[in-house]
């Protein structure tokens, strides 16, 4: 084992210096968005705040004409994935050229109010300060602003007049550290209004010179020509106020009027000098010209540590190592803890510490410094609970689907251990812990007020919409229920809990074709043709999101009978029925009083009756959802009274699949299910 380390030390040793050898040069490095769509560009793109990709344009804040209430002091930021280095280490007058061009629309209503505004920035990292609406463009905050730890750069293009330092409502700036710009120009006197009522493309060129330092700005409606002078142009050492890895995006936020601005951009590229260093190759070239004996002795040395450290750290249970190899091949993995870090943290897995507990294990609370500036953090600790290899299974199969997973409605996995057989996640703690509880247990019953409740299943909404659409595989949760659906210290939901995930490749339907079918999943959640079929789609997914929307409105759980007129009903039948009779608003939680908006209502009952229709195909897909819940889309057509559910058909049918599917009829049969009620238990 030492040899093989010591050649691929020695190969990659001489491989440098030849790389290092060569002059160093500098190229373009280019990115493009013709048109931004949601499965190939949300891997490339990173997400913060209220900031999402809907019909082909990046929409730093919500996009919603019908519900403008929804844009009510919004922010968010868009960056690009990766960062671009700005100068270069070794020659303090060497700084990276770049261009960027993009087109802008921000669309208001007649009668709208302009505001707040949008910001091209670059930014140390992929971030966005709280609290950063209103006049703060996204960009600082009233804590924040002026620091020079911001190390911000921004041009931002204000259609909201602050009475202390703007010049109008309709002006670009540069901004540096601050929403207090540099320079500012008026539009008005160039005939250019950020944002008319109505909607106007415009085409904007940002470009800066890395040998004059020059920062220039250009500006015109979308098919003109770029002008010849610039709006803007000033003079700016950007290694003064950026790092030297920075990050290129967007950002954008609203005010506190119902009625206000769309912040688009349809477009976009960028071009950015790569900078090559001049290394240390002479040095290196003369160190293994003279020094190679040395280097020799220093493998060899290297060798014989490596042995003895895999020897007194070697674990001797075969298995374990199997373990890791499963492990070794994931990139981007989150971060590995040892035990006795975690068994600190909870105070030894305390009782009192403890959360809660499901078919995977059993959950407590942490205290733990995840990151590297010695900063405490609240963490949820999932330790797997099954027999071994069970276990173990568990575990790679929810590693596998999360660590990859980004989104702001998502739980997102800080690290992971696997120390003498204990299988450990953590995960972002979540004060205000499961929906559920808020649901169901007293104490709790009015902290979910109508507008918590509309927002949590957005946040759902959002979330299955990302799983089923916007990630580069397909991923079917298979386990959507309230109890999963975790609210931090604002009431924002997070879906949780992939234990049952699995991702399905764009050639493939279901989990079923991956040899890995079953009928997992929670009574009351689970899609009718799920216990015929064996398998869960996207489609499912959407009918226990179905479920989870009509117990969130009514207030009652679906696993649990409804007694209406000496008949019990599911959840589901109940709201059908008042829905025939003309009286759907009924099934609201009685305990909202008249505390409700009644039009969300109606759209959300008639939204979670379409999601659990008993035929998949009839159900709305996710995308539709989001439009559905925002306003965007008109509540879908139910019909007045539920229909049938039938069996799927099967691909080739023969004399034993016929057999098997009346035995698994019956069997349904005997246990008190029908074909229409299936979806209840």
């Amino acid at each position: 084992m030492s040899i093989n380390v010591a050649v691929i030390i020695l190969f990659t040793l001489f491989h440098l210096v030849d790389i290092q050898a060569a002059p160093s040069s500098s190229r373009p490095k280019n990115i493009s968005f013709d048109v931004f769509d949601q499965k190939t560009d949300t891997s490339s793109l990173k997400f913060q705040g209220d900031s999402t990709i809907v019909s082909g344009a990046l929409q730093i804040t919500p996009d919603t004409i019908s519900n403008p209430d929804l844009l009510i002091n919004k922010f968010g930021r868009v960056f690009y994935s990766e960062p671009f280095k700005l100068w270069s280490s070794s020659d303090d007058n060497v700084h990276a050229s770049f261009n960027s061009s993009f087109l802008i629309n921000l669309h208001r209503q007649p009668n709208w109010n302009a505001g707040e505004g949008l910001a091209f920035l670059i930014a140390p990292d992929i971030s966005i300060p709280a609290a950063s609406f209103g006049q703060w463009l996204g960009l600082t905050n009233a804590s924040t602003n002026g620091n020079q730890s911001n190390r911000i750069v921004a041009i931002e293009f204000d259609t909201e007049k602050q009475d202390d330092y703007d010049p109008d409502d309709n002006h670009i700036g540069l901004n540096i550290n601050s929403v207090i710009s540099n320079k500012t120009v008026s539009l008005g006197v160039h005939n250019i209004t950020l944002s008319p009522q109505g909607s106007t493309n415009h085409s904007v060129w940002v470009q800066y010179n890395g040998s004059s330092k020059l920062m220039e700005v250009y500006m015109g409606k979308q098919g003109e020509p770029k002008p010849d002078k610039p709006l803007l142009s000033e003079t700016i050492n950007l290694k003064d106020y950026v790092n030297q890895q920075s990050y290129f995006g967007f950002a954008a936020s609203t005010g506190n009027n119902t009625e206000i601005e769309l912040h688009c951009v349809l477009k976009w590229s960028l071009e950015v000098d790569d900078l090559k260093e001049e290394s240390d190759s002479i040095s290196l070239k003369i160190g293994l010209g003279v020094g190679v004996p040395a280097g020799v002795i220093l493998l060899v040395l290297f060798g014989v540590l490596y042995v003895k450290k895999r020897r007194r750290k070697g674990r001797s249970d075969e298995e374990s190592n199997v373990f890791d190899k499963s492990l070794s091949w994931l990139p981007e993995m989150p971060k590995e803890f040892k035990y006795k870090e975690i068994k600190k943290a909870t105070n030894n897995f305390h009782e009192s510490m403890r959360l809660g507990e499901g078919g995977f294990g059993i959950v407590y609370k942490g205290i733990l410094n995840i990151k590297d500036d010695n900063t405490a953090t609240e963490i949820a600790v999932k330790q797997f609970s099954r027999d071994r290899i069970k276990g173990k299974d568990d575990f790679l199969a929810e590693l596998t689907i999360i660590y990859r997973l980004r989104h702001k409605h998502l739980s997102l996995c800080e690290g992971w251990c696997y120390d003498k057989g204990k299988l450990l996640l953590l995960y972002d703690f979540m004060p205000n812990g499961s929906l559920d509880k808020h649901l169901y247990e007293a104490s709790n019953h009015n902290t979910l007020n109508w507008e918590r409740r509309y927002k949590i299943l957005a946040d759902v909404a959002s979330a299955l919409r990302y799983l089923h659409n916007e990630y580069d595989q397909k991923v079917v949760h298979r386990d959507l229920k309230a109890s999963n659906i975790l609210l931090d210290s604002d009431y924002n939901a997070r879906l949780s809990d992939f234990g049952l995930a699995r991702a399905i490749d764009d050639g493939r339907s279901s989990y079923a074709e991956l040899g890995l079918a079953g009928v997992p999943g929670t009574r009351g959640y689970v899609a009718p043709e799920c216990f015929h079929t064996g398998r869960a789609t996207p489609e499912s997914d959407v009918f226990g999101f179905g479920a989870v929307m009509l117990e969130v409105v009514c207030g009652r759980s679906p696993v649990t009978g409804i007694d209406h007129h000496q008949h019990l009903y599911s959840l589901v039948d109940w709201v059908w029925m008042l829905y025939r009779e003309g009286k759907i608003q009924e099934a609201v939680d009685e305990r909202l009083g008249n505390e409700y908006v009644v039009d969300e209502a109606e759209r959300l009952l008639l939204l979670g009756l379409a999601c659990s229709h008993p035929i998949a195909s009839e159900r709305p897909q996710a995308q539709a959802i989001c439009q559905i819940i925002g306003g965007t889309m008109s509540a879908p057509h139910v019909p007045p009274f539920k229909p049938t559910f039938t069996w799927p058909l099967m691909d080739a049918p023969s004399s034993s699949t016929t057999q098997s599917t009346v035995n698994s009829a019956a069997t349904l049969s005997s246990k008190g299910f029908s074909a229409t009620n299936m979806g209840d238990e």
